[in-house]
């Protein structure tokens, strides 16, 4: 058995998220190795050619996801595409970074808006569909900050948090029709947009925090969502994989 039958992966339809860069991007890739059909989402209008230059199927939708009323045809446009979707991983997240003395109401907004408001109403959408199609898998990307305090992340972490807890309660209605729902909680990824916050002192302040002492890797989230979507996580459901070089257990 080669490695694309024991996931299972080959040949189902996966929607990715923020799919253009960095995390996004990553699981793209290994999904199309995987032999998946890859629905790229992102707001990035050049999502729409850079999936046609895939080393695998893929489809590009340029969509702004902060508009919550466009999600439901989102899905339905993927449906009639494809037929169906096996897998929705929740990806596309921003990071507006303030004091909690100053967080201002448009970065909260904005923030709960794309960080948790639109993964919600997407996994919504997807589950009425795979729910007809008899199961599916809900992969969400949140963050260690959706467990521990972070200064200047009030937004943020507050929207991380909330993610993680609304999979849960997905998790316990939807297992009955056959879908598992689940977070991944990274520390801080070596993304390009990651790179450019984190370097110079503060990056070798955070990694000295960190007991493994690096950052995770764009492809390390990757083959966890990979394995989350396969045939062989179908008893994993309403968990937070941490992976954050035990950052958060000291």
């Amino acid at each position: 058995m080669n490695i694309n039958e024991f996931f299972g992966i080959n040949g189902k339809v996966v929607v990715v998220t923020g799919a253009s860069a960095g995390i996004g991007l990553a699981i793209t890739e290994l999904m199309c190795e995987f032999g998946a059909t890859v629905v790229m989402v992102d707001k990035n209008p050049q999502v729409v050619e850079q999936a046609k230059t895939m080393a695998g199927e893929a489809f590009g939708i340029y969509a702004d996801l902060s508009d919550i009323d466009a999600i439901p045809s989102l899905v339905a446009q993927v449906v009639e595409r494809f037929g169906g979707i096996d897998v929705l991983v929740n990806n596309a997240g921003i990071g507006i970074l303030e004091a909690a003395s100053e967080v201002k109401k448009a970065s909260w907004d904005a923030t709960l808006l794309v960080n948790l408001t639109a993964p919600y109403f997407l996994a919504q959408a997807a589950a009425h569909h795979m729910i007809a199609g008899g199961g599916g898998r809900i992969i969400s990307i949140s963050s260690q900050a959706s467990v521990i305090a972070l200064e200047n992340h009030a937004a943020y972490c507050t929207s991380k948090a909330g993610l993680v807890i609304a999979s849960k309660v997905m998790a316990a209605e939807w297992g009955k029709y056959g879908i598992t729902v689940n977070t991944i909680s990274p520390t801080v990824v070596e993304t390009e947009l990651g790179k450019r916050y984190w370097q110079g002192e503060r990056a070798t302040e955070m990694k000295a925090k960190i007991p493994t002492g690096r950052f995770a890797m764009p492809d390390e989230i990757a083959a966890a969502v990979a394995y989350l979507a396969s045939d062989k996580a179908a008893m994993i459901t309403g968990e937070n994989l941490i992976i954050d070089g035990g950052y958060t257990i000291v």
